[in-house]
């Protein structure tokens, strides 16, 4: 079985697939704050006692904290169940429920946003970028944009479609296979706010 599961957002969510890749269970909750103390409990209900031999896990972008929640729970089960594991785009994953072509848009940090434009097959268009939404807006082209900072991007834009969504693990499989074996490491789209400091 597979297992895939991604806390880069306000949403916990996480799926089980059977060997021929069909979701058998799933679990989406909005929960904004608190995935270290959901997740653990919402892969045991999805379990029920079972192990997967595969684990795939969202690396983002998005929430530092939530990404970081979610890999530690994806080692920590690997070497558990003695299972494979990978990374997937968060952003990729988002864009996985849109029809056509898409831009997905995510808060980040500093008033910036996420951005990353993808194709109905959820390949994505252009590089993942951090940006302004004014910045964002002169990179994208599709009408429709999604994820937390689309209202933003359409605002900056003045022309589009935003729609508030979020990744679904349930469509894990679906998404292009470069971008559901990457490393199981954070991808951060940019530098941390806290920085070591330099030894004297």
């Amino acid at each position: 079985m597979i297992l895939a599961f991604d806390t880069s957002s306000a949403a916990c969510t996480a799926a089980l697939f059977d060997d021929s890749g069909e979701c058998i269970a799933s679990r989406d909750e909005l929960i904004g704050r608190g995935h270290a103390e959901r997740l653990v409990p919402m892969i045991a209900e999805l379990m029920n006692g079972r192990s997967a031999g595969q684990i795939i896990v969202g690396v983002g972008p998005g929430s530092f904290t939530g990404i970081r929640v979610a890999i530690a729970a994806a080692h920590g089960l690997a070497i558990g169940w003695d299972a494979e594991l990978k990374g997937m785009s968060s952003l990729a994953l988002l864009a996985a429920g849109a029809e056509g072509e898409v831009a997905a848009a995510v808060i980040g940090g500093h008033g910036e946003l996420f951005v990353q434009q993808f194709d109905a097959a959820a390949r994505p268009m252009s590089e993942l970028q951090n940006l302004s939404p004014g910045a964002a807006a002169e990179v994208t082209t599709a009408s429709l944009v999604i994820g937390s900072g689309a209202r933003q991007l359409v605002d900056a834009r003045g022309s589009g479609e935003g729609r508030e969504a979020w990744p679904s693990a349930a469509r894990a499989l679906s998404l292009p296979e470069a971008l559901r074996n990457l490393p199981a490491k954070p991808v951060y789209a940019r530098a941390p706010d806290a920085k070591a400091r330099e030894a004297a």
